[in-house]
């Protein structure tokens, strides 16, 4: 029976994940043809000529907007918490854990990436209004990419960045210092982990703005990063080679007007 009801909750965990896949899929494609059905090159191009247009779209307004970087969080920080929901059931013997702990661990995590989508959802209203991005999240102004691939590449280097991934590259010594059992223990250790995994992959996040919110090539690549940092076999070994990586595509950027409006 324990192993059945293992199976089939990683089941649901994973049908999750690629249902939240599938759902930002149809969302980049509803947005790139919702103004008046035109490519999406076309469409830009429309909304820079008519910026009032952009007034009438789902995603100049906080509840389409938040819901899409909600399904997002799920598509992008559910499959980096494979080692952690691992870690917990390698406890679970030993320090009393339980499948309803392994639930509270997941949902725990998972509201505070969704406090962090309402957050930035805000944050893209925000630069919406200011002119600094488009309606596909794309910036206006190759300059504001270059300051954001400079930036979360520079934050690669901190002590903040090291100390927040080794909570998330080693949950296995969290849970033992801070071990709650039942629901309510793990849903407070679910908290505390998303926080921490947070202030790790933030900036990846945020990388959104540089190379477009609903650019799936782009979004998924920012997936794959942020689930080998969280391998333990080579998480470590990624971190600082990712920074000069994330430099040097900044002085690329720098180099040619790749976005209109440079």
């Amino acid at each position: 029976m324990n192993h059945v009801l293992r199976s089939g909750l990683w089941l649901a965990f994973f049908a999750v994940i690629l249902m939240a896949w599938v759902m930002l899929y149809g969302m980049a494609m509803q947005m790139d043809i919702s103004l008046l059905g035109l490519p999406g090159e076309m469409a830009q191009a429309m909304r820079r000529m008519n910026p009032a247009m952009d007034m009438d779209m789902p995603m100049a307004r906080f509840g389409p907007l938040f819901a899409m970087w909600a399904v997002m969080m799920a598509a992008m920080m559910l499959p980096t918490m494979v080692p952690t929901l691992r870690s917990y059931e390698d406890l679970m013997v030993s320090a009393t854990g339980t499948r309803a702990g392994w639930l509270g661990v997941l949902l725990g995590y998972f509201a505070i990436w969704v406090a962090f989508a309402a957050g930035i959802a805000a944050l893209q209203l925000l630069l919406l209004d200011l002119g600094a991005i488009d309606m596909l999240g794309i910036p206006t102004s190759r300059w504001g990419a270059v300051a954001l691939l400079a930036a979360v590449g520079l934050y690669q280097f901190t002590h903040a960045k090291e100390a927040c991934h080794g909570v998330c590259h080693s949950p296995t010594f969290y849970f033992l210092g801070n071990w709650r059992t039942g629901f309510a223990g793990g849903l407070r250790m679910g908290l505390g982990l998303g926080s921490f995994c947070v202030g790790c992959c933030w900036g990846f996040m945020l990388l959104g703005f540089a190379g477009g919110v609903m650019n799936l090539a782009w979004m998924g690549l920012a997936t794959l990063v942020m689930v080998l940092e969280k391998l333990p076999q080579i998480g470590h070994y990624i971190i600082k080679p990712m920074g000069v990586a994330l430099i040097i595509g900044a002085g690329a950027v720098a180099g040619w007007p790749l976005i209109a409006g440079g």
